[in-house]
């Protein structure tokens, strides 16, 4: 029998090329011979992180609608021609066992042209309110892998698997890397730490509060890691002080900066969501008003729920942050409730559930028994 191949397509940000790497990691521990591609958008992150990881990928010209009348919008109708007869193309050459979407604005033609093959596809949906991508999509799947209950709105409720969101293996089980995390950013152990993530592009409304409450966290001696994102790095690095600060444009041991971490703000995409449930720390959830159906608002939400996190909306950061982040630096028990709480959610299984899905199709398809 012939090698399993498998192709993968998820960019745009990191949200959805980690997962996709994660899956394919998983698939490669399994089937050591199966053969992986990647497909992304030509001109996004997507195009270095994967090659990184050791896959390769394809570039598809495609981008995202803007939400006013640009010129992009105006080249969208070709744009998504070109890249759905190059994703054809892709999908009759490499000829896969089964196609596994984890969203970003490649895996639309993708996805399209491999159902139109005969090829079986599956969803990966992260967040608690889908796009309309993977909803035209989750029509044609063969399962749709969720992380959050409720979903049967917006797909077909036969092809629902709650599996959770993939996440990255070296952030299960932190335990004994806080001293390792604090030599390796030169922080004090003894001191409390503030993790700040805005993505890996950055958030600017989150940077511009960071900056300016440096003065308040210096009065009370907290330590920063601040993610400020690649466009903002210039912008801020400033702040940066070797005894208390470090201003980052990208993470590449999250394991390490959340060990370090006693308090931790972030955006609530939902792999940072789904990380940051296993992680089990303390979490003010900051939503980026700026995405589809305001989906990041609802992932926090859905935590802020069960009493795991706090969420404070970007309109209310001037007025509500100081007391709030002061109220939780200084209420040990606050912090450990939140802390239980939000690891009381994780689903740290989840990227061996979502393989096992696709192990299961890839079987009725007659190209592997299970």
């Amino acid at each position: 029998m012939r090698p399993l191949k498998f192709i993968l397509s998820g960019g745009g940000t990191g949200g959805h090329i980690y997962p996709a790497i994660a899956i394919a990691n998983e698939l490669k521990s399994r089937f050591p011979d199966a053969e992986f591609l990647f497909v992304g958008a030509s001109d996004r992150m997507e195009m270095q992180k994967v090659p990184q990881a050791g896959y390769e990928i394809e570039g598809l010209w495609i981008a995202g609608l803007q939400r006013k009348l640009t010129l992009q919008n105006l080249m969208f109708p070709i744009k998504l021609m070109r890249s759905l007869m190059k994703s054809k193309s892709i999908v009759r050459k490499f000829k896969p066992d089964v196609v596994i979407g984890t969203g970003g604005f490649a895996s639309g033609p993708l996805m399209q042209a491999a159902a139109s093959s005969g090829i079986p596809i599956i969803v990966q949906e992260q967040n608690s309110f889908p796009g309309i991508t993977n909803k035209l999509l989750g029509k044609k799947a063969a399962k749709i892998c969720v992380a959050y209950n409720g979903l049967e709105k917006y797909f077909p409720k036969d092809k629902l698997v709650l599996t959770g969101n993939p996440v990255r293996k070296d952030i299960i089980g932190l335990e004994g890397k806080r001293e390792e995390a604090c030599r390796h950013y030169g922080l004090n152990p003894a001191k409390k730490t503030l993790l700040v993530l805005g993505g890996s592009l950055g958030a600017r409304a989150i940077n511009e509060l960071i900056a300016k409450e440096m003065v308040n966290f210096s009065a009370q001696g907290v330590q920063v890691i601040w993610q400020c994102g690649k466009f903002y790095h210039d912008q801020y690095k400033h702040h940066q002080d070797e005894n208390r600060i470090q201003v980052v444009a990208f993470i590449d041991r999250m394991d390490l900066v959340y060990a370090a971490a006693d308090v931790i703000i972030s955006r609530a995409g939902a792999s940072s969501v789904s990380e940051l449930c296993i992680v089990g720390k303390p979490v003010i959830f900051i939503p980026s008003p700026n995405v589809a159906e305001d989906h990041q608002t609802k992932n926090a939400q859905s935590i802020v729920n069960h009493e795991a996190a706090i969420l404070l909306r970007e309109a209310d950061l001037n007025t509500r942050f100081s007391t709030e982040f002061t109220n939780l630096l200084n209420d040990e028990d606050l912090r450990r409730t939140l802390g239980e709480n939000i690891k009381k959610l994780a689903r740290p299984l989840a990227t061996q559930e979502i393989v096992d899905q696709i192990i299961e199709v890839v079987g009725k398809s007659s190209k592997v028994k299970n």
